[in-house]
């Protein structure tokens, strides 16, 4: 068995496309909902919330034969991947391109635009909106292959669609593929950009928050008074490399993945399973050798639905009790879907390595029915921990549970 270490990390969210400014955000109470005005169109659409990355541009070097395959999504991964490969110095290394590096990257869809033009030759009839790249920008898939080839990466490739854990089994299965050396390093990471057609997957649910004229407000993970989750957008790349390669090559380490565990309900599709989470996160511990006791914080799926937020806490009580401080990222950013699990990793890697974790916003009066946890409010918690775990739980009833050390 190999280990794995992180390190590269790069992430664009609408809080900010870097560590220090996402911090400056999340230490402000800082919420990137917006009123999506757009949205106005579609009057059967309830919501009218999401969280944008406002003013995203590709840089002037991406030409037109560059993006021609890449819609929103693929542009958002690769960006985040080439700032991913600059932070662990492999931008220019010829490594990159020997079929020592694979990719393991996800998304719950490709980019809708290029879908509209085939949903429109079904309903029409006409396909004069379609060319040779439509396809190549609707795909699943089209993340994890255009960071291949925008970099010549000659690895593995490994997509991950899977709804809500495409991130984070994106980074599992990077991890798994170097532990168990197939691969020196890996592109892992997830990436996912704003639909009305996502949000109203939510809306026929109910799950979707409705408080269009209070966007700051909401979501509110494990709160009583919450109404429903809110769709954001981003897209996180992790570089994951085989230790002693990383060692002899003089890489900076951020952390260490000590353990990675997934499994599914297999009773529905769309009701979280308490139980089948608490396995997940004992996969984990497992992988890891460690007790439950070992972990310092968890980062929690937390979507502010009803049904996710108590099968969730509950999980996670059984577990581990009121030990270790939890909170939910997604009061910011709201649900970025397919990007959580990597941006949600990223950043409680950072937390983890500046002794300061970010509370739950919007979180003021716990629901009596989600697990008694200490769930961090405020202004967050200084602390210092050494591991922490970040769980994502998908539609499907996919579970996945991460555990990172700190190295630095």
């Amino acid at each position: 068995m190999h280990r794995v270490v992180v390190t590269g990390m790069a992430g664009i969210s609408s809080l900010g496309d870097s560590w220090e400014q996402i911090a400056e955000n999340l230490r402000a109470g800082t919420s990137g909902i917006r009123r999506m005005e757009a949205w106005d169109r579609y009057p059967e659409l309830n919501t009218r919330l999401g969280g944008p990355i406002s003013g995203f541009a590709p840089p002037a070097h991406y030409t037109r034969k560059v993006t021609r395959t890449m819609g929103r999504v693929a542009l958002l991964a690769s960006c985040a991947t080439e700032q991913a490969l600059a932070d662990a110095g492999l931008k220019d290394d010829p490594i990159i391109q020997d079929g020592r590096m694979g990719i393991s990257y996800g998304s719950c869809s490709g980019s809708t635009d290029a879908l509209k033009d085939f949903a429109s030759m079904l309903i029409a009839g006409g396909s004069g909106n379609l060319n040779a790249t439509t396809y190549l920008r609707m795909m699943s898939h089209t993340a994890a292959v255009n960071i291949g080839i925008r970099f010549g990466i000659k690895g593995r490739v490994i997509p991950t669609t899977s709804a809500c854990t495409s991130g984070s089994q994106g980074v599992g299965y990077a991890y798994e593929a170097i532990r168990f050396g197939r691969q020196k390093l890996m592109v892992a990471g997830g990436a996912e950009e704003l639909c009305p057609t996502q949000a109203a997957v939510f809306d026929t649910l109910f799950a979707t928050s409705t408080r269009n004229e209070a966007p700051s407000t909401t979501p509110s993970p494990f709160d009583a008074g919450r109404d429903g989750l809110v769709l954001g957008e981003g897209a996180c790349t992790l570089i994951l490399e085989e230790r002693e390669h990383a060692l002899a090559r003089g890489a900076r380490i951020y952390a260490e993945i000590l353990g990675y565990g997934a499994n599914s309900d297999g009773d529905h599709a769309t009701h979280p399973n308490t139980r089948t989470m608490e396995v997940a996160m004992r996969l984990a511990l497992d992988d890891a050798g460690l007790p439950p006791e070992a972990i310092g914080y968890i980062n929690a799926h937390g979507t502010a639905t009803e049904q996710g937020d108590i099968a969730e806490s509950q999980a996670t009580w059984r577990l581990f009790g009121n030990r270790p401080p939890v909170s939910s990222l997604k009061g910011n950013f709201g649900h970025t879907l397919g990007a959580c699990g990597a941006l949600e990793s990223w950043l409680s890697i950072e937390m983890m390595r500046h002794d300061w974790f970010a509370p739950t916003l919007n979180l003021r009066n716990v629901d009596p029915r989600c697990g008694e946890l200490d769930y961090l409010v405020g202004d967050g918690r200084s602390l210092q921990c050494d591991t922490v775990m970040n769980n994502n739980f998908a539609f499907g009833g996919i579970n996945t549970s991460l555990i990172f050390r700190r190295c630095n």
